[in-house]
Parts: C-alpha cells; sequence; structure tokens
C-alpha cells in the first residue's frame, strides 16, 4: 500500500489500518491513487522539535506537511496525537474525527493548498469539505 504509517505514540488509541484505508481513499479523492504517502503520528514534544526545526516556531501544532512530490513521492505527513485529543475535546469529537481531519488539511498541503490569504484559505475549505464528504466525514464535525 502507498500508505506508509508510523505511530511513534504508545497506546495512542488511533486505529492505524483505518487510518491507513482512509489516507489512500483521500490519495483516490485528489487524483493521486499510486502517490506515496508517509504518515507519522507523534507526540507533542516531536511535532515541536520539527516545527522548531523546519518552521522556526517553537512550539507544538497539530499537523506539518513536507512536499516531495517527486514522481509518486507526494510527501511526509506528521500528527501530534497529543494535540488532536485536545482538539478533539474541544470539538467534542472523536479521535479518529480528529486525525481524519489533520489528514485532510496536510494532504491539502503537500498538493500545494494553502491559507495564508483569504481567497487561498477560502479554496481550501471548499477542497476540505469535498474530501471530507468523500470519506464520509461530516463537515463541520
Amino acid at each position: 500500500m502507498p500508505v506508509a504509517l508510523s505511530n511513534r505514540v504508545r497506546k495512542s488509541g488511533v486505529p492505524a489500518r483505518a487510518v491507513r484505508v482512509v489516507a489512500q481513499r483521500l490519495l483516490e479523492a485528489v487524483g493521486r491513487p499510486d502517490a506515496t504517502l508517509s504518515l507519522s503520528l507523534v507526540d507533542d514534544a516531536a511535532i515541536r522539535e520539527l516545527n522548531r526545526r523546519f518552521r522556526g516556531k517553537d512550539e507544538p501544532t497539530d499537523v506539518l506537511s513536507f512536499p516531495l512530490d517527486e514522481g509518486d513521492l507526494l510527501g511526509d505527513i506528521a500528527i501530534s496525537v497529543e494535540t488532536a485529543r485536545r482538539q478533539a475535546a474541544d470539538y467534542d469529537a472523536p479521535l479518529e474525527r480528529e486525525i481524519e481531519r489533520l489528514l485532510i488539511h496536510g494532504i491539502l498541503h503537500l498538493l500545494g493548498h494553502d491559507h495564508l490569504e483569504r481567497d487561498e484559505r477560502t479554496r481550501m475549505e471548499k477542497e476540505e469539505r469535498r474530501l471530507a464528504t468523500a470519506i464520509g466525514m461530516p463537515w463541520p464535525y
């Protein structure tokens, strides 16, 4: 399967197989069914280090994307399970749904979407809703 998943969080409560299947469905929905995606589920300390090293921000975040787009290599996504768990609680949503939302967001960043400017944010949000529908995820949840 072209989705390589590494769960680096002991007893994360995240169903790895289900996340891998959703990631593959998302790749199909964006027209990249044969793309290779690396997905790492990490803790806040690990994502904080990545955020500091690659973005100059010394704080944890929920998701980071590292585009490669070399042939079938789409890129790498890191999701903080700890941050996702807090956000899921804030939204009164299951952790799995928040991981899916962050996966959608991360994949769109790999494909070049951004949300810094208003028009970019509008396009990205529209695509997020489309992808949520493609995997049967209510939006917003």
